[in-house]
């Protein structure tokens, strides 16, 4: 098989079981069973963490495949940064929107002019030097 067609599909198996790990409850709900009982110890938390989950996986991987020693970091941080590109593409951007109403002195407001901060002063004082 060619060395990239492999790495393609290690990086494809890297980002699949990553993914498991990290979001899926995993048939019969053995991963939601693992991750309970981990808790919130170090497994735990690697089991929260996509990019901390996908070293580990892509460490695997690398070993699988088969490269040659001198390539092993290389290859393990390329299958790792692979696969957080694919997660990165495959999920909704994340859209920051103002909350009912509210108006917040740090913020632009709509129109493109900034709002006065000299208004208020979180010590108490008159705001002015």
């Amino acid at each position: 098989m060619n060395e990239w067609l492999k790495f393609v599909i290690a990086v494809l198996a890297t980002w699949r079981v990553t993914h498991l790990i990290v979001y899926e409850d995993g048939p019969w709900d053995v991963i939601a069973r693992l991750r309970k009982i981990a808790a919130s110890g170090f497994f735990g938390n690697l089991m929260d963490c996509f990019y901390c989950s996908s070293l580990w996986v892509s460490a695997g991987a690398t070993l699988l495949l088969g490269a040659p020693p001198r390539d092993w970091v290389l290859v393990w941080l390329g299958l790792s940064g692979a696969a957080c590109v694919l997660n990165r593409v495959g999920t909704e951007p994340v859209v920051v929107e103002r909350l009912g109403g509210t108006q917040d002195g740090l913020l632009r407001t709509e129109s493109g002019e900034s709002t006065d901060l000299g208004e208020t002063d979180p010590s108490g004082g008159s705001g002015g030097g």
